[in-house]
């Protein structure tokens, strides 16, 4: 069940140092070792926020509250309750809560907090998995520091290498970056970059359970040496993996974690179905849906798939039965990806097709409806999909279509979550008379469309451009060992 992830010693550095060690000079560790007295605290808390605590009450400035005042944050949710104030005292510190639960403003509020008496660049760095959750969390900190003159930037893959290097020499307050991108600035600038992080105050690594797995050891390794000693450490996340919970407790500093549960949790007001059908007619099912969309009451909705040929081919046999779509995968170049996602936040297409990549951290409050029109590997992956609605106490549906082949994973994710999926009612006649003709149809042409475009042969190039970058990190071996069921490897993630 658990996914691959970086094999957690001593001398991984992720938390700062208290005094001093003896070290090589290619990898400092960063780690005291484990025989001093350990300092990690843990609290267990699911309760509500008391209705008399406010943003005032956790220690914040007169301008951050004032801020939060202004965006419509009347008071911190629990996460923020009990997260901010210990940040604020200077601990290392992880939060665990649900997604939609306000764990950007538990860190962005605090990091902020401190700046604005002492304000110079680079004070914070951000790691995130995915590009199109570092520019949601660029918008995010831009408004939580918008009295500040805050100077925020993105590193991210696809964008233009020299021009982000140059904006780093320009020492932004934040740098909300990809591991990938910020690895190769590092390697290719090594008398200018690292000097860049001499200084910062702050390390977030934000869905800090997809940024500790193995693809990304060797990215964060290298940006580690670039930090200082006497940095804070924050992970942040929605669902705790055990490497998680070892780097809490070898951290040298006086590490706080805050769980708003044990495990994987999805929120209650979050109804989710399934609708179990042949492999075949999974195209019909998500036609009949999307169809009753209006009369459900659902503004937007988001689609998961498992590869970037499902989700290219959907997207376009859809347009072909006149409706507005946008696609969103690693494929496509990072300026269209950034088109598909405002095109879908801005209400201007109400539906979004998607891989993984759009599973961490996005905020539509728009989205009412989730369909997973594949299952999901991995449980946990399940939830950070689902979790893109019901978001700040809102209401929201997710349906899952489920074949064969997916019913021991379902089992799986229903014993993760602790809870059983509803039947998605549906007339099995009705859906399949009304829309079978015309889906086949529509399936044909975008087949050919995408032939025309040579989709296969650029994908092939993309995989095997991936593929040759894994082998050379010696990773390849690993990924197949641990192949689910034997199936195919699922298409690999961009950074």
């Amino acid at each position: 069940m658990d996914q691959e992830s970086i094999e957690v010693d001593e001398n991984f550095p992720l938390f700062s140092q208290k005094r001093k060690q003896k070290s090589s000079p290619k990898t400092p560790e960063i780690l005291n070792p484990p025989k001093p007295q350990k300092s990690l605290q843990k609290e267990l808390n699911p309760n509500p926020t008391p209705s008399n605590v406010t943003f005032s009450d956790l220690g914040l400035a007169e301008w951050a509250v004032k801020t939060c005042t202004e965006l419509g944050m009347k008071r911190p949710t629990p996460v923020q309750h009990h997260c901010i104030p210990k940040i604020i005292s200077g601990q290392d510190v992880m939060g665990l809560a649900q997604t939609g639960s306000g764990k950007t403003a538990a860190f962005a509020l605090p990091i902020l907090h401190h700046l604005a008496k002492d304000p110079f660049g680079v004070f914070a760095l951000v790691i995130t998995p995915t590009r199109e959750l570092a520019y949601q969390l660029a918008e995010q900190f831009r408004a939580l520091g918008s009295g500040l003159g805050l100077r925020c930037a993105v590193v991210v893959g696809g964008m233009d290498k020299i021009n982000q290097a140059q904006s780093l020499m320009q020492r932004p307050h934040v740098v909300i970056a990809t591991p990938g991108r910020i690895k190769v600035l590092i390697e290719e600038n090594p008398d200018d970059i690292p000097a860049v992080f001499s200084k910062t105050k702050f390390l977030v690594l934000d869905e800090a359970d997809r940024v500790l797995g193995v693809n990304f050891e060797a990215e964060l390794r290298v940006i580690f040496q670039c930090l200082p000693k006497s940095r804070q450490t924050l992970l942040f996340t929605a669902t705790m993996t055990s490497n998680l919970q070892t780097l809490l407790e070898l951290s040298a500093n006086k590490a706080y974690i805050y769980a708003a549960y044990e495990g994987f949790q999805t929120v209650e007001s979050l109804k989710q179905q399934y609708i179990f059908i042949p492999k075949n007619v999974k195209d019909v099912y998500l036609l009949h849906i999307l169809k009753k969309i209006g009369e459900m009451g659902v503004r937007s909705a988001l689609i998961f798939v498992s590869t970037c040929r499902s989700c290219e081919l959907l997207s376009l046999w859809l347009n072909q039965l006149d409706f507005e779509v946008a696609a969103l995968h690693s494929f496509k170049s990072q300026s269209l990806r950034l088109s598909a996602l405002h095109q879908f936040k801005s209400g201007r297409v109400p539906i979004l097709i998607a891989t993984d990549v759009a599973n961490r951290g996005l905020d539509i409050p728009t989205v009412d409806l989730v369909i997973n029109y594949d299952i999901p590997s991995h449980p946990e992956d399940y939830v950070h999909r689902v979790g893109r609605t019901a978001r700040a106490g809102r209401g929201g549906l997710a349906v899952s279509f489920i074949t064969q082949n997916d019913v021991g994973l379902v089992h799986e994710i229903e014993t993760v979550i602790k809870k059983q999926l509803e039947k998605f009612e549906c007339n099995e006649k009705e859906v399949l008379e009304e829309n079978i003709t015309r889906v086949y149809k529509a399936r044909r042409v975008a087949t050919m469309r995408m032939m025309d475009d040579g989709f296969d042969e650029k994908a092939k190039a993309r995989k095997d451009q991936k593929l040759k970058s894994l082998e050379e990190k010696g990773l390849l071996k690993e990924k197949s060992k641990k192949r689910k069921r034997g199936k195919p490897m699922k298409e690999l993630k961009s950074d």
